[in-house]
């Protein structure tokens, strides 16, 4: 299942995609390798596989990595990992700080055999801003090694997510993502999003777990995370954001969006500072 998202040769009209090369082609210098990086908006690294692992993570603004039949997201309270050989490419529709962990071949017997998104845990979060703050670091030092098998001894233990949000081919229940991908505000219920496809409530219920594994109501909150998240980091205020999600009050959403994420909007939106 593919996630239902433009690609970025869609987007807005006068946004040039800043491309950059993959900093490694043939060879890891060390078994684990970290790195971060500041994105500017509208950036993409080419499609490409290597021999080893990467677990890429996002400190602020939407990663996307984009594979041959689907699509996964990391916001920061999720993070993806890819197994070795798996062709992908990674682009950011809003400026973002993002980190890669590289995991050599004879280091991946733990991780999952398949790519997917993750739950990133409290203490991976620490971990991850632990090595984002100290900056240059000597890559091969054996305490810093050390610090980063911890990290993929979390990773292997987290809890998977698949895409976080999953998208579906089937052409009634597509239909119905659209028109809420299109319009996040739509607080139709299901009983009538069903009578706009021509279709039963219990036909798309049924669907939904069978395509998305989750309830419909599961994924337009996280729909609605997902379009939160660079209307706050533009600095729109909770209000604003509210409404444009179909929320009568601001405290609702406060609610759905700390339930989802694990912090209010005022505290995502300063993490992601």
């Amino acid at each position: 299942m593919t996630i239902g998202i433009e690609t970025l040769t869609d987007s807005k009209p006068g946004r040039s995609a800043h491309f950059r090369d993959v900093p490694f082609r043939d060879a890891l210098p060390y078994p684990l390798y970290f790195r971060s990086a500041q994105m500017p908006e509208n950036a993409t690294y080419p499609r490409h596989s290597h021999q080893w692992g990467e677990f890429v993570y996002s400190y602020s603004g939407m990663m996307e990595v984009s594979l041959n039949d689907a699509h996964y997201l990391a916001p920061p309270q999720y993070a993806v990992w890819l197994p070795p050989h798996v062709e992908h490419r990674g682009l950011n529709r809003h400026a973002a700080v993002h980190c890669s962990l590289y995991v050599a071949p004879a280091l991946c017997a733990n991780l999952p055999g398949e790519t997917t998104a993750i739950e990133v845990s409290p203490l991976l979060r620490a971990m991850l801003e632990h090595l984002r703050e100290q900056g240059d670091e000597d890559h091969g030092a054996a305490a810093h090694l050390r610090f980063l098998q911890v990290i993929i001894d979390l990773v292997a233990s987290a809890p998977k997510v698949g895409t976080y949000l999953p998208w579906s081919t089937d052409p009634v229940l597509e239909q119905v993502l659209a028109r809420l991908q299109k319009n996040p505000a739509d607080n139709r219920s299901l009983a009538e999003q069903a009578r706009l496809a021509g279709t039963a409530e219990r036909t798309l219920i049924r669907r939904c777990l069978r395509d998305l594994g989750m309830p419909f109501a599961e994924w337009k909150q996280r729909l609605r995370v997902v379009k939160a998240m660079p209307m706050l980091e533009a600095n729109d205020t909770v209000e604003r954001v509210s409404v444009a999600l179909g929320y009568s009050n601001a405290s609702s959403f406060i609610a759905m969006f700390k339930r989802m994420t694990g912090m209010t909007p005022d505290d995502y939106r300063a993490s992601a500072r």
